[in-house]
């Protein structure tokens, strides 16, 4: 299954990166899943999605929990979150 990464803010500025496609390995088939995957590869990836990291996702546009299934030609967003004032 393809998907569509994107990269927000200072996940973007830590991976160097604003988007990538991927090929899902199966089994990984949770927006979570997808996030422990891309921890994997380590380095900066483990660093910028660590799990104590307070991040946000999203799934097609739309905010989701880590539960949420991902479909093939979707698209997962990683963003920190925001605050105001």
């Amino acid at each position: 299954m393809e998907i569509t990464l994107r990269f927000f803010a200072s996940v973007r500025e830590a991976l160097g990166t604003a988007q990538e496609t991927l090929t899902l390995p199966p089994g990984v088939t949770t927006v979570g899943a997808v996030r422990q995957h891309l921890m994997a590869r380590g380095g900066e990836w483990e660093t910028a999605l660590a799990a104590d990291r307070p991040l946000r996702t999203a799934f097609n546009h739309v905010m989701c929990p880590a539960d949420t299934p991902v479909e093939a030609g979707g698209e997962v967003a990683f963003f920190p979150p925001v605050t105001g004032g």
